[in-house]
């Protein structure tokens, strides 16, 4: 307390300017982790196991919670200070965060959500907002805008959240990373306090494609599996409409990706505006009732309307009563859009139940098996922190027409960065027919890396390509590529390394060289299979060899592992990497 009032009185004989400075200088040293956590914690996972049995699943990875999820011991506190003090520590953990720590990963915190996990803002005036490391002086998107922050400032490699009405999703595509909504009831919410339980999914961020996917596979229970890819990408054009940056460049970055990817049939435009309105019948009726007043508001500001409705009965059945009784101070956005309507009669509440069901059925038909819908994940850049601008009516329809397809539809759907538009990240998202979970993780470990090839045009649109040849372009991808490896910025590496891939397909060195990329973010499946393509090319390839036996290793095929290990040795009898690394596979099997 000594050192805090020195300073002070040091402040006090500055000028306005340095004391914002100075002040400014002491925020930052106090929040070095921008504001994310509310609690450090340390929860451990278990022993590996002994070989031959392969090692858990989520290994070396860390994680935090957002503070809805229960940790043995410690209040989980909603984001609101009266909801702490009046309840007691958890008696338990949640299963979903026992599931990672059991898996590999180790536990390092909880982070602040929203009041109540009820907005979408991130800024909570019973907290100091977290800093959107993205862009400082923008909002960092809620309710779960801690973990977003926690994963975008590389705290720990994911962080998990809950997804109510963008919960997810919003603070990822304002942070610029990968924010997972999990399909409805397709992970348990036990140990979660909820907000509206109809329309709550678990949900984890992460920095990079295959630890999106690796987290996934082992809350969703996935075996691992050969990847499928879309047939069909289906850009959802009057939802772009809602834009307010320029629509051009997002819908540019995903045409282009899934081209060179899918081949130009499997890309579809859809008005989804007129395929609900065929679709989902119920809505017209939900236009008559007590619900609504206006019959002239659009389908997408429809489901809007059911969304926010759903959320507000639900949140009331869980929360009515602690609110009446502690009368805790709710902010006055929240507040008022809670006092809106708080009862709706059992007709209306069948009408919703109606729509949501039509919905989802409207979604799966469109999508079956093997589609993917993109649509826009915020209307607008992050607006500034402390505007109105997240309380307007327009900004709240938009936000809300694009937010509701998955929430009312219970369908999973995927933030995916796309690089920046005036300093501030940009994203789009793809959405799967609930239950494809597996199938969209899948398609964004296919398209992450040729995304972001394209995404900088989003940037510079006017960048113009000089004109050398396909092989000189290749060479300069595969340089810049080595340089991002040794920068150990792997995910860059990778998808420059594809670039040149792309231009020139039969390069055996192109292909070793992702797969040693695909190693250090432990994409072993990846690496194994550019491993064999870069054998096929070049039979001599001695590290391809051992890279693929490395990443076999991994995967627990050790008789495969010890194969390409000993071949290794036969082009290269000197090789100690290969004879050590047989020679352990052999003791293992004596």
């Amino acid at each position: 307390m000594a050192s805090h009032a020195s300073n002070l009185w040091v402040l006090l004989g500055l000028g306005i300017a340095g004391i914002l400075l100075a002040a400014k200088k002491l925020k930052k040293t106090i929040r070095e982790d921008f504001g994310a956590f509310v609690d450090k914690l340390l929860l451990l996972p278990p022993p590996q196991p002994a070989p031959p049995k392969a090692p858990h699943p989520l290994t070396g990875l860390s994680f935090a919670v957002s503070d809805v999820f229960d940790v043995t011991g410690y209040v989980t506190g909603f984001g609101h200070p009266d909801w702490a003090r009046t309840h007691e520590a958890a008696s338990s953990t949640c299963p979903v965060v026992s599931t990672l720590v059991e898996g590999g990963a180790t536990c390092l915190g909880k982070t602040v959500v929203d009041e109540l996990a009820f907005s979408i803002s991130g800024e909570n005036k019973h907290y100091e907002p977290p800093t959107n490391p993205a862009a400082h002086d923008r909002i960092p998107g809620g309710a779960c805008s801690g973990a977003a922050v926690s994963v975008a400032t590389n705290a720990v490699d994911f962080a998990l959240g809950i997804d109510t009405v963008g919960g997810v999703r919003v603070p990822a595509g304002y942070c610029g990373v990968l924010g997972f909504k999990s399909s409805h009831g397709a992970i348990s919410n036990t140990g979660i306090i909820p907000v509206s339980s109809s329309l709550d999914s678990v949900g984890w961020f992460a920095r990079d494609p295959n630890t999106l996917r690796r987290v996934g596979h082992v809350l969703l229970h996935l075996p691992f599996s050969t990847q499928r890819n879309p047939r069909q990408i289906i850009v959802a054009d009057d939802y772009f409409q809602l834009l307010k940056i320029p629509v051009d460049r997002i819908t540019q970055v995903v045409t282009k990706s899934a081209e060179k990817l899918f081949g130009r049939q499997s890309l579809k435009h859809q008005n989804l505006e007129n395929y609900f309105e065929s679709k989902i019948p119920s809505l017209k009726e939900f236009t008559r009732t007590k619900a609504i007043a206006s019959t002239k508001v659009s389908t997408s500001g429809l489901l809007a309307n059911v969304m926010q409705l759903i959320q507000r009965h639900e949140f009331l059945q869980n929360h009515g009563d602690w609110i009446n009784t502690v009368k805790p101070a709710i902010d006055p956005v929240i507040s008022s859009q809670l006092s809106e309507k708080t009862e709706l009669n059992n007709e209306e509440i069948e009408n919703l139940n109606t729509i949501r069901n039509q919905t989802r059925v409207a979604v799966n038909s469109l999508l079956k098996d093997d589609g993917i819908l993109v649509i826009p994940t915020m209307p607008t850049l992050p607006p500034k922190l402390g505007s109105k601008e997240t309380i307007s009516e327009d900004y709240q329809n938009r936000a809300s027409s694009l937010l509701s397809i998955a929430s009312i539809s219970g369908c999973c759907q995927v933030t995916v960065p796309l690089g920046h538009h005036e300093k501030s990240p940009v994203s789009v998202s793809f959405i799967g027919r609930h239950g494809g979970d597996r199938f969209l993780l899948d398609t964004v470990q296919t398209m992450y890396a040729s995304l972001q090839e394209n995404s900088s045009v989003i940037a510079d649109p006017k960048s113009s390509k000089k004109t050398i040849s396909q092989e000189e372009s290749a060479e300069i991808a595969k340089e810049k590529g080595n340089q991002a490896f040794k920068e150990k910025q792997w995910q860059k590496a990778i998808g420059l390394y594809s670039e040149a891939i792309k231009l020139s397909e039969n390069n055996a060195t192109y292909y070793s060289n992702r797969a040693a990329a695909y190693l250090e973010i432990g994409s072993f499946l990846q690496a194994e299979e550019d491993c064999t393509k870069a054998i096929t090319l070049d039979k001599k390839n001695v590290k391809a060899y051992l890279r693929r036996g490395t990443a076999r290793e991994m995967l627990g095929y050790y008789k495969e592992a010890m194969d390409d290990f000993r071949h290794a040795l036969v082009l290269e009898p000197n090789n100690k990497r290969a004879s050590l690394s047989a020679e352990r596979l052999r003791k293992m099997f004596q």
